[in-house]
């Protein structure tokens, strides 16, 4: 196996190109196009699902049984829910996000006939010169938040008359910023910082020209903020499924906003006991930072593909992501970490088959396992 060069200015590249375009789920055409095309230019043959998720594959020299690599193109975001007498918009979340981190976004409201209306999420009692210690008091909610439109709108009519409805998207500005540092300010890292990653991984893999044991599917799917994520992306000749998400820097866990983080479980459970195993391997063998980490709030489309029926080993790998869905950040050696990790992946011998050596035998297990079967 070759051990690849990341190409970090094509992955930073890549990072502001998918941050720049909005993809809460449901509103996703656009940037799928930004990614096919991308994948096309790497000459990595892809297709699009009926729901409208990306299957591409690298050739290997097996075709089937193959793995599996997914990262989802889709952010959280909001919707509007009701058009007010006072001429604003009353939203609901898309995914699963704090009210709190809402409050004083900047957003663009599209409409159905194509518009593209600036605006603001605040809380009702937005200013201190009216409601007094109020705007301190109110709870956080999204019930008590509106969108104030950079348009004149006095009333009800008003928003009738410019074409808002209800059911048209809330797109939240990311409001990247990349230090000299190399941490990455952002809303929407994720997984828009995985799907940089994984670009700037299927470039790598490209330019080595490396042979792969097995076809490597890249599949980018649009619906994991809402749960369903990788559940009908899968060919069903997958064996072994590696996802990309954010990890979760914060005290009692053990992920960091350098290297890559291995999910040992999530809150759905543990991930499968060979891949995991075989990740860490490959980081101790190749000096890739890195670290173990488990999720108690927290499922990616690994979960989605298991509900789903596939029978598939899955585990997870993850960028360092602080302040997870807020205003979030990373750091530029994460993704990184992470984009060298997915490459000797790509070139490994696969879990599923019997001879790669990555099968423990029974002896070497503790003896309850002996004793249980």
């Amino acid at each position: 196996m070759r051990s690849p060069k990341i190409d970090t200015d094509y992955l930073r590249e890549m990072l502001l190109g998918v941050l720049a375009i909005p993809s809460p789920t449901g509103f996703t055409d656009q940037i799928v196009h930004f990614v096919g095309e991308e994948l096309a230019r790497l000459g990595i043959p892809l297709e699009v699902t009926r729901r409208g998720a990306i299957r591409a594959n690298l050739k290997g020299r097996v075709k089937s049984p193959d793995r599996a690599i997914v990262v989802h193109l889709d952010t959280i975001g909001a919707i509007a829910t009701a058009r007010k007498p006072n001429g604003r918009l009353a939203v609901s979340p898309i995914g699963t996000w704090s009210a709190r981190f809402a409050e004083g976004a900047r957003c663009t409201v599209y409409t159905d006939a194509g518009d593209a209306v600036r605006g603001t999420i605040l809380p009702l009692k937005a200013s201190g010169h009216v409601f007094n210690d109020e705007v301190d008091t109110q709870p956080a909610s999204w019930d008590n938040l509106e969108v104030r439109l950079d348009v004149p709108l006095h009333n009800y009519d008003d928003l009738v008359r410019y074409g808002f409805h209800i059911g048209d998207f809330v797109c939240i500005d990311p409001q990247p910023e990349i230090s000299e540092s190399g941490y990455i300010n952002s809303r929407h890292l994720d997984d828009k910082a995985g799907v940089a990653a994984l670009l700037a991984a299927a470039k790598a893999l490209r330019e080595l020209d490396a042979e792969l044991p097995v076809d490597c599917h890249l599949l980018f799917t649009i619906s994991e903020e809402v749960g369903s994520g990788a559940s009908a992306v899968l060919h069903q000749d997958v064996a072994e499924m590696v996802s990309i998400d954010n990890a979760t820097p914060a005290p009692g866990q053990n992920s960091a906003e350098t290297g890559v983080t291995i999910a040992m479980k999530d809150s759905v459970g543990p991930f499968d006991y060979h891949l995991t195993r075989k990740l860490i391997k490959l980081c101790q063998e190749y000096n890739i930072p890195h670290q173990r980490d488990v999720f108690r709030f927290y499922r990616s489309d690994s979960a989605s593909a298991v509900e789903a029926g596939n029978d598939i080993r899955t585990t997870l790998i993850c960028f360092g992501v602080d302040a997870s869905h807020g205003y979030e950040r990373t750091h530029l050696d994460s993704l990184e970490s992470l984009a060298r990790l997915l490459v000797m992946y790509a070139q490994s011998e696969p879990v599923f088959q019997s001879d790669s050596g990555d099968f423990r035998k029974l002896e070497d297990f503790p003896q309850q396992f002996e004793e249980e079967g």
